[in-house]
């Protein structure tokens, strides 16, 4: 029999059969020989068979946590109308059976009324049902950016897994898997602010370049209520790495002088004289004025000093 081989990093169509396979009547099993995590196992394919929804349960190690209500509730009103076209798969775990993939259309089949569904049963690692898991879901984009950084750094601290190793699994960029799980770094009130779409994980990684985590969540609050762009949340934070020093204004020495000077001029005129000094001796005198009339009183009352 031709041998087929498959592999995690090909995509899920590769573990999940489109539909029914037709197998001889003295024949239920077969065996293929399938590379996973870069060893060759040994498994066997049950056909597709239908089981007591009520018997199914979802995988507790599953990304995703999030499902969004109106999505379900379309797919249930499709799977009223046609059924669940593609089986679950899940694999055998006492007297149930836990989904490896497929917990999103198990959820509709439940809120259709279905009593059973089609599943087929596989056998695999913990490591592989992570990763089968993580596989389906980002081909899907059904993983928030958060769910998805959470299940990377799954795989490289509990299965030991290096970066360029999670990347190919899931036919990403090392540089995507890498930024993906920076956002873990951020404040958890941020992440639940990206997870709720508050703000995007453009403005979320601009944030990463802020240290103090109440200064992120603050920022982070401003890029919601003001709706700030990427580029304005960069610009602040540039402003705020380094800030503008204020030039202090000089104090001028015996400036109670040069107030004195200013009251026994507001006298004379009748009018708002300003003293401004810049130092070293040197300054300017405002006279204000409130109509041409006044304009003509103060012009004739200088004439009037110099001529004196």
């Amino acid at each position: 029999m031709a041998v087929k081989r498959a592999g995690l990093g090909k995509g899920l169509d590769s573990l999940i059969p489109e539909g029914k396979k037709t197998v001889p009547a003295k024949k239920t099993e077969e065996k293929i020989v399938e590379k996973v995590v870069e060893k060759v196992v040994e498994k066997v394919v049950h056909e597709e068979q239908k089981v007591k929804i009520s018997k199914v349960e979802p995988n507790r190690e599953q990304p995703r946590r999030h499902f969004e209500e109106d999505a379900l509730l379309e797919l249930a009103d499709s799977i009223r109308q046609f059924g669940v076209l593609q089986p679950l798969l899940v694999q055998k775990k006492g007297d149930y059976y836990e989904i490896i993939a497929g917990e999103r259309r198990w959820r509709a089949a439940k809120l259709a009324g279905l009593k059973e569904v089609p599943v087929i049963v596989r056998d695999y690692s913990e490591q592989e049902v992570v990763e089968i898991a993580l596989i389906e879901n980002i081909q899907r984009e059904n993983l928030n950016p958060i769910e998805e950084a959470m299940a990377y750094k799954k795989l490289l601290t509990e299965f030991k897994l290096k970066q360029d190793e999670v990347a190919e699994r899931v036919s990403k960029s090392r540089t995507a898997v890498t930024n993906s799980m920076r956002l873990l770094k951020l404040d958890e009130k941020i992440q639940q602010m990206i997870i709720d779409e508050m703000i995007s994980t453009g403005h979320a990684r601009a944030l990463l370049a802020i240290e103090d985590k109440e200064e992120q969540y603050n920022l982070a609050t401003r890029i919601f209520d003001e709706k700030l762009s990427v580029r304005d949340v960069e610009n602040i934070i540039r402003q705020m790495k380094n800030p503008k020093q204020k030039k202090e204004k000089k104090v001028v020495e015996n400036s109670f002088i040069y107030k004195d000077l200013e009251e026994k001029m507001i006298s004379v005129m009748g009018t708002k004289v300003s003293v401004n000094q810049k130092g070293n001796g040197k300054g300017k005198i405002e006279i204000e004025y409130y109509s041409n009339a006044e304009l003509e009183r103060i012009f004739d009352l200088l004439m009037s000093t110099a001529q004196n």
